[in-house]
């Protein structure tokens, strides 16, 4: 899958067809790498993902399910 930006938001990963539950459990693995917040003392902060390491995550993750 290609994507528009390296880094891009949540909400912008949620208009490309993303399920906002699986943004929030990739969010919550911990992997800064993929996932962080853009100033994460602020609650309301938005969520950062870097595309290549979401890509590299969710292919590995459809390797383990299937």
């Amino acid at each position: 899958m290609t994507y528009p930006k390296p880094v891009m938001k949540m909400s912008e990963l949620q208009s490309m067809g993303f399920p906002m539950e699986y943004l929030l459990r990739v969010f919550r693995t911990n992997n800064r790498a993929i996932a962080w917040k853009m100033n994460p003392t602020k609650r309301n902060s938005p969520i950062m993902f870097d595309t290549e390491e979401l890509e590299k995550f969710r292919k590995q993750e459809s390797k383990i399910k299937y």
